[in-house]
This record gives C-alpha cells, structure tokens and sequence, in this order.
C-alpha cells in the first residue's frame, strides 16, 4: 500500500569550510573502499570528477519524482519540477518545470535513456538569474518513492562547490520509509552570507558552481547526483 508522509522541516546540519577536519581524503581512495560511508565523504575537500557508486547500489529502488523550491522569506515557489510518465514508454519519464522567473534553464543529462548511459539522470545543470544568489532560507520539498524493502536511516549530504572552494555543506535525514510507499519531506536551507566580490565571481563564472549530492542508508552510500550551476540568466524567459 502506498503510503505519504509530510515531514515537514527536518533538522539540518551545516559545515563551513573553516569547520573542516585537516584529515582530508581523496576521490581515488574512495573509489577503492567496498563501503563509502557518511564520514568518507565529509572528508573530500574539493568537488568528485567521478561517480563514487553505481547505479545498481540503490537496491532499495528510490526514485525522485517531485521537487520544489521555494523562498521562506517571501513563501514564492521559485521553480518546481515534477515527472509524468511518457505515452511512449521507451522515453521513460519527462520533467515537467514550473517557475517563477529565478530559474532560466534547466538541463537533466541523458534523461530516461539508462540503456545507452548508466549514469542517466544522476546530472542535473540549472541556470538560474543572479537574484537567487540574494535568498538566505529556502525550502527544498522532495517527493520520492521507494521499493518493497523497508528504508532506515535514510540520509543525504549535498556538498558546495565554487572552483575548488567549499561554499557549504548539508546534511539532512529523511526519517522511516515503508516498503512500496510515495514518500515527501521539506529540507529547509539556510545559505552562506556571500561576499559582494565572490557574488560576482560566481555570476562571471558559469558553471563553476558546483554539487555533489549523496545518499546514504544504514551509514553505506547507495546513490550519488551531481549538479553545476550558474547565475547568470536572464529573468525574461
């Protein structure tokens, strides 16, 4: 039976680049280990070039299929993107994007072609307008559904990038999922004060801005998605 839950704000933890560990590690030594957990990857200090696990990891059948993005200061959604199934199913499921302005473009790499590319979907590149770089907290809702094994200990580190600087780093956790259930939780984000100078850095260089986001169970990582990012679109599209 399906089953949804509104979890409403999850606790989150932010790390600041001044708060990291001197015991760094690298993307190579990881891609060694059998196990990559939690505290492998609080340990990178630049961005992956690689994925750090295959798609075959994610045994539990977790799939995003709704995620919506909205200012807590003003409550606007800024931009929201769902999937509906094709009427052709070799096309698999089509992102379907709503958004208010501050979202110029949106590009999900080989999207529903996982035969050709494995790694399809796990890429997403955002153009956004360089207001969103004025947000200080904004909700994240993502709706996900899972596959007939329970899910404990569910949880998602999403690491940012500029260039090879650590802007912030997420932790959020998603709490009990029940087997065969559609599942939603707000994340709420509370972004890093940005200097007027890197403001602009970040604006003049697109796609330099970057994200690793990865998802653990029972402390083993079963999935990781990537993104980039830049601010630099324009707000009449």
């Amino acid at each position: 039976m399906n089953s949804t839950r509104n979890s409403g704000s999850i606790s989150n933890i932010a790390q600041s680049a001044d708060e990291l560990d001197d015991n760094y590690v690298t993307e190579d030594n990881l891609l060694k280990k059998g196990v990559i957990t939690p505290e492998d990857v609080l340990k990178l200090n630049k961005i992956t070039t690689s994925y750090l696990c295959p798609p075959e990891a994610n045994v539990y059948d977790i799939e995003f299929v709704r995620f919506k993005i909205r200012d807590l200061e003003s409550g606007t959604v800024l931009f929201e993107i769902s999937k509906q199934p094709s009427i052709n199913q070799d096309d698999g499921n089509i992102p379907v994007i709503q958004s208010s302005g501050v979202l110029d473009s949106l590009e999900i790499e080989n999207n529903g072609d996982p035969e050709s590319d494995p790694n399809a979907g796990r890429f997403v590149r955002y153009q956004f307008t360089p207001h969103f770089l004025k947000l200080k907290t904004v909700g994240a809702t993502v709706e996900f559904t899972v596959g007939n094994q329970p899910i404990s200990n569910f949880r998602m580190i999403e690491r940012h990038y500029f260039k090879e600087k650590l802007l912030k780093s997420f932790d959020f956790e998603f709490g009990f999922c029940i087997p065969n259930s559609c599942n939603s939780c707000e994340h709420i984000y509370h972004f890093p004060t940005l200097s007027k100078s890197l403001v602009a850095e970040m604006i003049n260089h697109p796609f330099e801005t970057r994200s690793d986001s990865f998802y653990f169970v029972n402390g083993q990582l079963i999935m990781h998605n990537k993104a980039d990012y830049s601010y630099n679109g324009s707000s009449n599209n």
